[in-house]
């Protein structure tokens, strides 16, 4: 089986949940990229790399299946 298919038979299993905390976990990594670039944001960037992780959580397990 190639990558591709693999990849698309993982993230079929994915239900809305799963989904929407993928769409926030690549929107929080566009925070802290943004971040990392000075006086864009003064918010402190571990808020994001904590957000980041928290909504990584679920879909990491699914798409691994553990």
């Amino acid at each position: 089986m190639g990558l591709l298919e693999d990849m698309t038979r993982r993230v079929r299993r994915f239900d809305i949940i799963d989904v929407k905390l993928a769409q926030m976990c690549a929107f929080f990594l566009a925070l802290v990229i943004a971040k990392l670039i000075p006086d864009i944001m003064d918010i402190s960037i571990w808020w994001f790399v904590v957000l980041l992780t928290v909504c990584a959580i679920k879909p990491f397990c699914v798409f691994w299946n553990l």
